[in-house]
């Protein structure tokens, strides 16, 4: 016991002070694509393939989230964040926001990004958000995968049993246009086929401060930018 307490003595603080400062990315990060020719679909990129021709090229901006479809579109380096609740229901949510998360056929990767939320690092909670176990508790839905053909049914009951007001967060580019399995028969090619979406985060997945920085931008807890 005496050992614990000494290790997580040493170890000192470990939460990241975020939004108050954004730690650095290592080199290898892909962020918002810049410098870019036309455009590019957010929603569809994996970020894990080199910019084709010279198009663009990644930077280490984690800000990614907005709040419609067609924000996905990139165009003269130009991106419309996702912005706040409206004044109602920034009030129901903006100190305790309740989440069920759903899994529609993801690999994990996304759900694997979530999960690491929750610890100490990042703590989600002291903003006040957490995840539950059951959507009769939630304030809204975190989704992930392309929500195949077997999981459409569920993720249509899920969102019926959360009460309202809620909202919907598509997580990731397999929720929001089947990623890597886009053209396949089997999946709906994004949540929004099948339930209405308030909130996108691409990513193939997201790192957890892009989660994050759609979340916090939806409540309204970070500054104008």
């Amino acid at each position: 016991m005496w050992q614990i307490l000494l290790n997580r003595f040493k170890q000192g603080y470990r939460t990241i002070p975020y939004p108050k400062s954004v730690p650095s990315f290592p080199k290898r990060y892909r962020g918002r694509p810049v410098d870019v020719k036309g455009e590019v679909n957010l929603g569809e990129l994996l970020f894990n393939e080199e910019a084709p021709k010279g198009d663009f090229t990644y930077s280490q901006d984690h800000r990614l989230a907005v709040s419609k479809k067609e924000d996905l579109i990139l165009k003269d380096n130009e991106i419309k964040l996702a912005r706040a609740l409206d004044e109602k229901t920034k009030r129901l949510f903006g100190r305790s926001l309740k989440l069920r998360q759903v899994c529609a056929g993801g690999c994990s990767g996304c759900e694997a990004e979530l999960q690491v939320m929750n610890i100490n690092v990042f703590d989600l909670g002291r903003f006040g958000i957490q995840f539950v176990a059951s959507p009769r508790h939630a304030d809204g839905l975190v989704i992930t995968g392309p929500v195949t053909k077997n999981m459409e049914l569920a993720l249509k009951k899920t969102y019926e049993a959360t009460p309202h007001p809620k909202i919907v967060i598509a997580v990731g580019s397999c929720a929001i246009s089947g990623g890597p399995f886009r053209g396949s028969s089997e999946i709906r090619h994004g949540a929004d086929q099948v339930v209405p979406v308030d909130l996108y985060i691409p990513g193939c997945p997201p790192h957890p401060l892009t989660i994050l920085d759609g979340l916090l931008r939806v409540l309204d807890k970070l500054d104008k930018h």
